[in-house]
């Protein structure tokens, strides 16, 4: 597979998405620069806008594997693992598979879980992989953990600590439709949810190519330093307590390449950096308390820093 040929069946994946999700081709292409560049995505936005529809989309159209779970206070990290039964059959124990074993996995409302289960996930994420009672078991390629949760309830949840925030490659969120978006939503699910309807567009073979192929996309030594430079601001400014760890130059690295191949180009530009740095960024930073209660968001103080890094030529 070529380039053009691989730009072709994502694009494809993409309409056929645009299908089921109205009017929010930016996150979709969004969340297949996470899939395509081997990473994970965490959506903040309130219920109902799509979230769960989106994940079930992708997994959809790439004719992969889907599984959902619901996180609340009592789930716990064999409910999502899995666990060793003893067979009296054969007198011996026998892995049961939990639902991490998909290609695409849904953690709804991540946050509702306890700090003990949510750390279940970390090894899953950066190794996919999992290890139950020393035996080291290899997650399905390829792997997708599609993480949400609401900004704005916070009664009975616990924050994602710095350790896992870190893992999700992109942070993104969907937002409102306007009036003839969800006009046209309405009338799409009149007589039946579109996502019914939907077809595989590519399977799992072709979308493991197009992610190796994703990792031959130039980035020019001026470019990677412009993203470094970025990231290296971060624990420089003033207004931010914690910057971004080096897993954020290298995600971003990524991200631009995944970026530049939808686009249809060989090599990235400074303008997929620019484009790329809030949803990578943005998560990985903590800001100072007064800036934080004054107001003040992350994606602002990554803006500024952008504004601030000159751009190569």
């Amino acid at each position: 597979m070529n380039l053009k040929e691989a730009t072709k069946k994502i694009e494809s994946v993409i309409q056929n998405i645009e299908k089921v999700i109205i009017g929010k081709k930016e996150s979709i292409e969004l969340s297949l620069v996470a899939l395509l560049s081997n990473g994970h995505l965490l959506i903040e936005d309130i219920p109902g806008v799509g979230k769960t529809t989106l994940a079930k989309a992708i997994a959809t159209c790439i004719n992969c594997k889907f599984q959902r779970i619901q996180f609340t206070p009592d789930l716990l990290p064999s409910d999502i693992l899995g666990v060793n039964v003893y067979n009296q059959k054969i007198q011996e124990f026998v892995f049961k598979a939990g639902p991490i074993f998909a290609n695409i996995v849904l953690a709804d409302e991540i946050n509702r879980a306890s700090p003990r289960t949510q750390s279940s996930l970390l090894e899953a994420m950066s190794e996919y992989q999992v290890s139950i009672d020393g035996i080291t078991h290899r997650l399905p390629q390829p792997f997708l953990v599609i993480a949400t949760q609401n900004p704005i309830e916070y009664e009975g949840t616990f924050p994602l600590p710095e350790s896992q925030l870190d893992r999700f490659a992109l942070s993104i969120t969907m937002g409102y439709l306007n009036v003839d978006e969800e006009k046209k939503m309405v009338l799409n699910q009149r007589f039946y949810h579109p996502l019914e309807k939907l077809e595989p567009v590519i399977d799992r073979e072709e979308l493991i190519e197009i992610q190796e192929l994703i990792k031959k996309v130039v980035i020019e030594d001026s470019l990677l330093e412009y993203i470094v430079r970025i990231v290296a601001q971060t624990r420089k400014n003033e207004k931010i307590k914690l910057g971004s760890s080096p897993r954020g130059s290298l995600m971003l690295y990524r991200a631009c390449q995944a970026l530049a191949l939808i686009n249809n180009r060989s090599f990235a530009i400074p303008d997929d950096v620019k484009k790329l740095a809030v949803p990578v960024l943005s998560h990985r930073i903590i800001l100072k308390p007064n800036y934080k209660f004054s107001g003040i968001k992350n994606s602002d103080v990554i803006r500024e820093i952008l504004e601030m890094t000159p751009v190569p030529r």
